[in-house]
């Protein structure tokens, strides 16, 4: 083993990352939004589920979304890419009051998901619950 590699053994990944000098994602930042494509993918991978129940294969479902899409005409395509459009523009909003957040110094909080949220009680003899603890992410445990 180099020497290197023994140095960042023990560090976490976090560390690793900051001494090799590459940037970690903010889990606030907002998600770029979907194309037309991914738009019009979600609507047409219910439909295929339906259609298919036995199919197991994701990429049978892009091959033939992607089928579909290519031989659709402009106007089938419009109502996927207006969709697309008002995400673009929801999400241009958001970036700019997450940037905004970040210049000002305050914590943008974000729409967090359901995965990144755990909610804790503990519950007395009598029934009533003493303390509530919430989970924002995997750092931050806040108990009211």
């Amino acid at each position: 083993m180099k020497d290197n590699q023994t140095e960042f053994a023990g560090r976490s990944t976090d560390e690793r990352l900051k001494v090799r000098g590459k940037k970690t994602k903010d889990p606030n930042r907002p998600k770029k939004p979907p194309s037309a494509f991914f738009v019009f993918l979600d609507e047409f991978r219910r439909e295929f589920n339906l259609a298919n129940p036995d199919n197991k294969s994701v990429a049978n479902v892009g091959k033939a979304a992607g089928k579909k899409w290519k031989s659709m005409t402009e106007e089938d395509k419009a109502p996927f890419v207006a969709k697309a459009v008002t995400k673009k523009t929801e999400y241009a909003a958001t970036l700019q009051q997450y940037n905004m957040d970040l210049a000002n110094g305050t914590k943008p909080t974000g729409d967090e998901s359901d995965k990144s949220k755990s909610v804790v009680n503990e519950v007395t003899e009598g029934g009533a619950s003493e303390e509530v603890c919430v989970t924002t992410n995997l750092e931050n445990l806040h108990c009211f």
